[in-house]
């Protein structure tokens, strides 16, 4: 993997669009899952599995894909079948992410011979990831979601456990934004080929996992006792808001009550 220079505070900013290469080719902690209002961004259920294409096919989506892409990142085919390509990755991580505390920012030298500073120590923090930041990957047509985070994750030195994070495609029809989770064997490459290069037809997202139900697995220890000292702080604001709601009520029906025994019978 091969790191931009502009990585030098080991994260990127909002107008950052940094490029890596793959060379293999709170509010509170608990959300509803279920709106009851539906937001404009809908989720999609999954989709059929189409047949794969045969490779004249690739071939010559490849030299659509190529005609109509501006940016000088085309798509290669190489003769075994398989193809490199480029994507981009919008990071919509909302939560904070765990990362080794006390380290230098990633090299080039340690990205190229692959050197895990987060190994290097046991030390960990917490970190706001740019909202919205851009990531540039070069991937090959057999790399596949998984990958895709994994490498997302390492790149900025993230330890969180991978099942945390989710890779969504967005595609925008009839005015509308509609998110679909892939799954961790998708080639994201393959969907860029599929819709060509505009990213206003299809972007991909990086987001948190959310399936509706909790997987306490994919947390530490520390993250875990962060939630319960979270939900007991929680429980006794509730507490005082019942609390002070009855003590009101209390008050108010004493006042009548001595009102009523001062009145004369």
């Amino acid at each position: 993997m091969t790191v931009d220079s502009s990585m030098s505070s080991g994260y990127c900013s909002l107008e950052e669009e940094l490029e890596d290469c793959f060379f293999t080719a709170k509010t509170t902690f608990f959300r509803n899952v279920h709106s009851k209002h539906p937001s404009k961004n809908v989720c999609k259920p999954a989709e059929e599995t189409q047949r794969p294409p045969t490779l004249q096919e690739i071939k010559q989506k490849i030299d659509s894909y190529n005609t109509r892409e501006k940016n000088c990142l085309g798509m290669k085919l190489s003769e075994d079948g398989t193809y490199t390509g480029f994507i981009k990755v919008h990071l919509k991580l909302r939560r904070p992410v765990t990362v080794p505390a006390g380290i230098r920012p990633q090299s080039i030298y340690d990205a190229i011979k692959e050197v895990n500073l987060a190994a290097t120590t046991d030390k960990r923090t917490s970190f706001y990831l740019p909202l919205d930041a851009i990531k540039q990957l070069h991937i090959s047509s057999t790399t596949t979601v998984s990958e895709v985070i994994q490498g997302l994750l390492k790149k900025f030195m993230v330890v969180d456990n991978p099942q945390k994070f989710a890779l969504f495609k967005r595609i925008h029809k009839d005015g509308q934004v509609f998110f679909q989770k892939l799954s961790i064997a998708d080639c994201p490459l393959y969907l860029r080929l599929l819709a060509g290069p505009d990213n206003d037809v299809l972007s991909f997202v990086l987001k948190e996992n959310e399936t509706g139900e909790v997987e306490w697995d994919a947390f530490s220890i520390p993250e875990l006792q962060n939630f319960l000292t979270i939900l007991e702080k929680e429980e006794q604001d509730k507490i005082q808001q019942v609390q002070k709601k009855y003590d009101k009520f209390r008050q108010k029906l004493e006042e009548a009550l001595r009102e009523s025994q001062g009145k004369p019978g």
